[in-house]
């Protein structure tokens, strides 16, 4: 019976996969159901000032007066080739614990095989890493049981090995809304999620913000380029989110205010290897960046024209030998063996205006032949004026006693968007 049941399900699973609509969806894992909670209690909170209607009609109020603020935004990617992290494994070495927003992208967190890239998602491997995440934002309140969580997770999506986490200041959480995510799959067949991208969508305040996280084809062949500008150009035709009932959200990634791209991009260095491996070898990063893919493609404009990229002052991010500071190839392998030269592979990129950065570095964790990489960016976001008089209400306890009926458990718990089953770790 079993063996019948999976001969059933082994096609539907690849059906689905193959036939998915990439519309945005709200089917994610979340802390607590974000969007509910912050619509519900700008409409329904008891007004401190004035009543509660005239509220909502100011907070929805299409000529907006708004302030700007400006708030730190961490960005990570990783790909970690497949590797299950240790349980005890410190993320506070790569991660910033001073910043508002976390954006965490992995790609490769199950090996791409047959049964990872046509089944169902391994949810387990999720967990593990937003455990791993937590532990490191929450870490000062592991260490007094009776503070609250500093952050929580407000969206997190697993498309085959790509997941992306996005954590925010506890103080932030009020003012998160329309949370959304969309996957596209550039990979088998041009559909499947062994490549492709999931973004992530929503809003601060009065400001939009799309983070996409993606892993592109790979290959240093004179081809394989072409291939990553596709998937480049179906990942911004193919995302697509919600309008909203009232069809003012952004529907493309370029119709946000603030957008960050993120991941193994996978653009190689076009030097013979043995040139590029040289160049590595005197730290000459500056001339191979000149013949950097993507460095090449950001200044020609075929399908990146306005975005940026911060200086590339680190080394190449891959391809090294398990657990070590060796590029794999040096010394020469096994007659046959695959020689990936060295390239910045892992990289982010952002669009528009509203956003600086100003750290733009990477790891030295050896869990996988990928090197992480980090961006910390300020980002400014439009708040409301008319706000401004109810803040020590939404930060005050008050809140903590509206808003407690949405709560699920703050340590190892999520919320299913869309279902009512909590996910334990």
């Amino acid at each position: 019976m079993a063996s019948k049941q999976g001969e059933v399900m082994w096609p539907r699973l690849v059906a689905n996969k193959i036939l998915r609509k990439h519309l945005g969806s709200n089917n994610f894992v979340a802390d607590f159901p974000s969007n509910e909670v912050s619509e519900e209690l700008i409409l329904e909170t008891p007004s401190v000032d004035q009543p509660s209607s005239n509220l909502t009609s100011t907070v929805f109020n299409h000529h907006k007066d708004t302030n700007t603020h400006k708030y730190k935004v961490f960005v990570s990617t990783w790909n970690v080739g497949g590797v299950e992290p240790q349980e005890d494994m410190n993320m506070e070495d790569w991660i910033d614990t001073s910043s508002d927003i976390y954006v965490l992208g992995f790609q490769e967190i199950v090996p791409l095989k047959a049964s990872n890239v046509l089944g169902s998602e391994n949810s387990k491997i999720c967990m593990i890493w937003n455990s791993l995440i937590r532990e490191a934002l929450n870490k000062k309140r592991h260490n007094n049981i009776n503070n609250p969580p500093d952050f929580h997770c407000i969206v997190s999506k697993q498309m085959v090995g790509i997941l992306i986490s996005v954590w925010i200041r506890s103080n932030l959480r009020p003012f998160i809304r329309n949370p959304s995510v969309s996957c596209v799959g550039c990979g088998i067949m041009g559909c499947l999620g062994n490549k492709g991208s999931v973004s992530v969508r929503f809003r601060l305040h009065e400001t939009s913000f799309c983070f996409v996280c993606t892993h592109l084809a790979s290959g240093g062949r004179e081809g394989d380029k072409k291939l990553r500008n596709s998937n480049i150009s179906d990942i911004f035709s193919r995302t697509s989110f919600p309008r909203g009932p009232l069809l003012d959200l952004p529907q493309r990634i370029l119709d946000h205010d603030r957008v960050i791209f993120l991941g193994d991009l996978n653009y190689r260095i076009s030097l013979p290897e043995a040139t590029t491996r040289s160049l590595v070898d005197i730290r000459a990063w500056n001339i191979l960046l000149k013949h950097d893919q993507l460095m090449v493609q950001l200044k020609e404009g075929q399908v990146l024209e306005g975005w940026n990229e911060g200086a590339v002052e680190f080394a190449p991010t891959y391809k090294y030998c398990p657990n070590s500071d060796v590029y794999y190839g040096c010394p020469p392998g096994k007659k046959g063996e695959k020689r990936r030269a060295p390239a910045w592979c892992d990289r982010i990129i952002w669009h528009g205006e509203g956003l600086k950065q100003h750290v733009y570095s990477r790891g030295e964790s050896k869990l996988s032949d990928h090197r992480p990489v980090n961006a910390i960016f300020t980002a400014e976001v439009g708040v409301l004026r008319t706000l401004r008089g109810y803040h020590s209400f939404f930060l005050s306890d008050k809140l903590d006693r509206v808003s407690s009926k949405f709560q699920v458990s703050t340590t190892h718990n999520f919320v299913w968007k869309g279902r009512s089953t909590s996910l334990k770790l």
